[in-house]
C-alpha cells in the first residue's frame, strides 16, 4: 500500500500520485511516500519516480536488513529496526524500516507493522507540523517514536524478571530454570536490536552526512542518549539474570543438600538396630541376655532404641540435625 502526503502552503493533504516537480526543493513542497508491505509493482516507484541507486532499491525490498546509513547522489539511505514484544515467541521482534532521506522528500519501505509509522501517517493530516517541518524532522519523529516503544518492552522485561526472583525463592520449581534462560534469549534479542542502531544514530548525531543539520543533530543526539541508557539497562538485565540463575542453582543444591542429609541420618540411625537384629537374629549360639527366650526379642528392641536416641542427642549437640 502507498500512502502520499505533500505539504504546500501550510496545509498538508494526501495525494493519489507524485507530481515530479514537489521534488525539486525549489518547489516548497515537502513529501511523504509511506510504503507498507508494497507489492512488486508499487516498488517500482522507487526506481522510476526516485530513480534511487539500485542497491539501495534491493536492500530495501529484502526482508530484513542490518542497521545501517549510506550517503549516495542526492539522498540519505538509512535502515533501522522497530521492536515488538510478542511474549508467545519469547523475543524481540524486529521490524525494518528503510529510509530515503532527500531535500524536500522522505520515503519509508516497511513491512506494514511499524507502530511508530501508522500512529504518524495517522496524524499527518490533521497535524501539518509533522510534515511541515521538513522531511528530516519527519524523520526524526519517526526515529524518536520508534526509541520511544523500546523502554515498554524493557520495563515489561524488568516486571518478569522480579517475578523470577521471588519464585526462586518462594516456588523453586523445576522448571523455573527454562523461563530463566527464556527471559535471557529476551534480553540477547533486545540488544541485538539496540547496539547497532546506537551506532547508527549516533553518526546521525554526529552531523556525518550533509543532509542533517545542526539543530537536527542535536534532536538525534537526545536519541542516542535513549539508545544508550537502554543498551545499559540491557546490560544490567542480563548480569541480573545471570544472578538469579546463579541463586536458583544455588537454592536446589541446597535443597538438595538438606534432602541428603535426613536421608543419611535415617539410614546412619537405623544402622546399629540393624547390626544387633542381625547379631542376635544368627543361628549361632551367642550370650543370652537376662530374661527367657520371649525376653531376648525386647532386650535387642530396647538396646536398638537406646542407641538410635543416643545418635540423635550426638547429632543435635552437634548441629547436623
Amino acid at each position: 500500500m502507498i500512502t502520499i502526503f505533500v505539504h504546500r502552503g501550510g496545509v498538508t493533504e494526501p495525494a493519489t500520485s507524485i507530481d515530479r516537480g514537489w521534488l525539486n526543493p525549489a518547489s516548497g513542497a515537502f513529501v511523504w511516500v509511506d510504503l507498507a508491505a508494497p507489492s512488486v509493482p508499487e516498488s517500482l516507484i522507487l526506481s522510476d519516480t526516485f530513480a534511487f541507486h539500485p542497491l539501495s532499491v534491493e536492500d530495501a525490498m529484502a526482508p530484513v536488513e542490518y542497521p545501517k546509513a549510506e550517503e549516495y547522489n542526492g539522498y540519505l539511505y538509512v535502515v533501522l529496526h522497530g521492536i515488538d514484544f510478542q511474549a508467545a515467541q519469547h523475543g524481540f521482534a524486529t521490524h525494518d524500516v528503510d529510509f530515503f532521506l532527500g531535500p524536500s522528500y522522505l520515503v519509508t519501505v516497511h513491512d506494514g507493522t511499524s507502530r511508530s509509522i501508522v500512529e504518524l501517517r495517522d496524524h499527518c493530516p490533521r497535524n501539518t507540523k509533522i510534515l511541515g517541518e521538513g522531511p528530516v524532522a519527519l524523520f526524526h519523529r519517526i526515529v524518536d517514536a520508534m526509541v520511544e516503544h523500546y523502554r515498554p518492552e524493557v520495563e515489561k522485561l524488568e516486571d518478569r524478571l522480579d517475578e523470577l526472583e521471588k519464585e526462586v525463592f518462594e516456588n523453586p520449581r523445576p522448571a523455573l530454570v527454562r523461563d530463566i534462560l527464556d527471559e535471557k534469549r529476551d534480553v540477547s534479542s533486545l540488544r541485538r536490536v539496540i547496539i547497532p542502531q546506537r551506532d547508527v544514530i549516533s553518526r546521525l548525531a554526529r552531523r556525518d552526512f550533509s543532509q542533517i543539520s545542526v539543530e537536527m543533530s542535536f534532536r538525534f543526539r537526545d536519541v542516542y542518549d535513549q539508545l544508550v541508557r537502554i543498551a545499559d539497562d540491557g546490560t544490567i538485565v542480563q548480569d541480573r539474570i545471570t544472578g538469579i540463575l546463579d541463586a536458583h542453582l544455588s537454592n536446589v543444591s541446597n535443597r538438595l543438600n538438606e534432602v541428603m542429609k535426613v536421608l543419611t541420618v535415617v539410614s546412619v540411625i537405623f544402622m546399629p538396630g540393624t547390626l544387633l537384629a542381625g547379631l542376635w537374629g544368627m543361628n549361632t549360639p551367642l550370650p543370652r541376655l537376662p530374661g527367657g527366650d520371649g525376653a531376648q526379642f525386647w532386650w535387642v528392641l530396647g538396646l536398638s532404641l537406646a542407641v538410635i536416641v543416643m545418635m540423635l542427642a550426638l547429632f543435635r549437640r552437634k548441629r547436623w540435625i
